[in-house]
């Protein structure tokens, strides 16, 4: 699906709709998020964080390559946000050392990647691809 996102405020928008409807699965739910800089991809995610009831300011996690984000115990099902920045590694070995097979083996942990083409040779299957495009400085495209 294709969707048009005119600004800032749309963004958010959809990327709550999208953590609306995330369900609980086996193991980890992973979101993988394509586009280039400037594509909306770190929007995305503070919308979709921000939907789970998480106060933090969420920022890009370029150099220090994730950050997780403890959910309110009222939410019940998911317990973390793990938002990866994978624009700095060069495969996904890098990503096993940080603890990649556990935290994607967690079915109480959300996983959002940004750059996922970087760690490709480690993605499970099952992951949800959202395809984000720079249109102009307000408008975007998004294909998820």
């Amino acid at each position: 699906m294709i969707k048009k996102i005119k600004n800032l405020e749309e963004m958010k928008k959809f990327a709550i709709s999208v953590a609306n409807k995330t369900k609980i699965g086996k193991k980890a739910t992973i979101f993988c998020l394509y586009g280039d800089l400037g594509s909306g991809k770190t929007t995305f995610t503070k919308g979709f964080v921000s939907a789970f009831g998480v106060k933090q300011n969420v920022t890009s996690p370029t150099f220090v390559i994730e950050k997780i984000y403890k959910l309110p115990k009222s939410l019940g099902k998911f317990k973390h946000i793990i938002h990866i920045d994978a624009y700095r590694l060069s495969g996904g070995e890098e990503m096993i050392e940080l603890g990649w097979k556990e935290i994607i083996e967690n079915p109480e942990n959300i996983i959002l990647v940004e750059w996922p083409e970087k760690i490709a040779d480690i993605l499970p299957k099952n992951i949800k691809k959202i395809e984000f495009t720079f249109v102009d400085e307000d408008k975007r495209i998004v294909n998820y």
